[in-house]
């Protein structure tokens, strides 16, 4: 759930899908569980509803990873620090936990530093500020650095630093340590140029994601160009001799709104990400901004793939109507899935074109259309075309829609409206579930 309890005067705000009572956030970050709550940290200007440098650390809590309870800001501009920029939680066996932020410097934006933070209570509300431990390495030519990301990598502390090499390549950097306090640049942990294609792959990676995940290494990487965000992708590979050797790069988001994906494990070790949401926001411009659901990922074949973290459905309370094509009204958030199988083509066994409507307040909000392998989505000026192997899920949620099919995920705004959710097929099966 957002933080605050929304009202009837507040249609506009999602009602599992985290935003800040007030202000802008971004970046999800360091998502943890610990001492059997969920924290997550996001980036977060108080008080304003548009992005500025002077970033803080919101905080936020969660016994189930789907109701959110806003804590109050953990890390905020000054000591040094012109913004308090996104980065990670590490949570070492047996040591204190350490958060890796990245220190904005208003003379020089794009080139950041890291530097360290503690929490001074087992709360994890308040945190005192340690050194700078990163920054810049001599003899790169860079265009951007920022994010950290840390994990280990079996033999030592690994920090991922996003970067944009001056050459226009997008980057990740490697900076090693043994304690987690002194760290040595360790060279350009993977790059790939921006004219690369099949997936573009952008100039700057932001919020670079070293994750092991079913006993792979995945990067993800969110993919800047052309002076604004664009999407994720990732690879899978091996690491070796200090460098990240991709197999084969693919796209794991789709549409305008999902970027800046952080990744976390649950309190059973599964490894998920979890994005920020743009162009979601208030209307009468209180906030702005929202956090995705929980995702799971897992690797399929040769590709990591991406669904509905299992809390998500056991939020559900009730099941509207049968599980056939029939038209069925929800009020409030829903979990829709739709099945579309060889049947549903033509008598003379032509493929034919599916198709999902959701209609709010006698207008149709978004259009989702199946044929063969392909998904075509349409929510407002929002549209995109992502793969599609017979199955959608659709998270639906007051103005977010998030739209998972063919192992990958897509997500737009809606128009948010007081009235209900009605979903019509024109072909398939639809199972659609209330949230609460």
């Amino acid at each position: 759930m957002t933080a605050p309890t929304p009202g009837a005067d507040d249609a506009a705000r999602p009602r599992l899908h985290l935003t800040a009572r007030s202000g802008w956030i971004n970046d999800p970050i360091g998502l943890t569980h610990h001492g059997g709550r969920y924290h997550v940290f996001f980036q977060h200007v108080p008080g304003s509803a548009v992005w500025a440098p002077e970033q803080h650390w919101g905080h936020a809590t969660s016994t189930d990873l789907v109701h959110w309870r806003e804590e109050p800001v953990a890390l905020s501009p000054g000591d040094g620090d012109d913004g308090v920029w996104s980065g990670g939680v590490v949570v070492p066996e047996g040591g204190r936990p350490t958060a890796f932020y990245t220190s904005a410097d208003a003379s020089a934006e794009h080139l950041g530093r890291v530097r360290v933070a503690w929490p001074a209570d087992d709360a994890w509300r308040t945190w005192t500020k340690g050194p700078v431990v990163a920054g810049p390495p001599e003899g790169v030519d860079l265009a951007a650095v920022r994010d950290p990301f840390v994990t280990h990598d079996g033999d030592a502390w690994l920090m991922v630093l996003g970067a944009g090499l001056a050459d226009g390549s997008g980057a990740a950097l490697a900076f090693r340590s043994d304690d987690l306090a002194r760290w040595t640049y360790d060279g350009v942990l993977a790059s790939r140029p921006a004219a690369a294609a099949d997936p573009w792959t952008g100039e700057i990676w932001e919020c670079p994601q070293l994750v092991r995940v079913d006993d792979r290494w995945a990067l993800v990487v969110s993919a800047w160009g052309g002076g604004h965000p664009g999407f994720e992708a990732y690879a899978l590979g091996d690491l070796r001799g200090g460098r990240f050797v991709a197999e084969r790069w693919h796209r794991l988001t789709y549409g305008p709104s999902l970027y800046a994906g952080s990744a976390f494990r649950d309190a059973a070790g599964a490894p998920g990400l979890v994005h920020w949401l743009r162009g979601v926001r208030d209307p009468g411009g209180r906030w702005a901004g929202a956090h995705s659901a929980p995702h799971r990922l897992a690797v399929v074949g040769d590709r990591l793939e991406v669904a509905p973290h299992p809390a998500v459905l056991r939020a559900a309370t009730a099941v509207a109507g049968p599980e056939d094509g029939s038209p069925r009204s929800v009020v409030g958030p829903c979990h829709v899935e739709w099945r579309v199988t060889d049947g549903d083509d033509g008598a003379d066994g032509a493929e034919r074109t599916a198709t999902l409507a959701l209609r709010r307040a006698d207008h149709v909000a978004a259009r989702l259309e199946a044929r063969g392998p392909r998904l075509a989505v349409r929510c407002g000026d929002a549209a995109w075309e992502m793969p599609f192997a017979g199955r959608a899920v659709l998270l639906v949620d007051g103005p977010v829609l998030e739209v998972f099919a063919g192992g990958v995920v897509g997500a737009a705004a809606l128009p948010a409206a007081p009235a209900p959710t009605t979903f019509e097929a024109t072909a398939g099966a639809l199972r659609v579930r209330a949230l609460a």
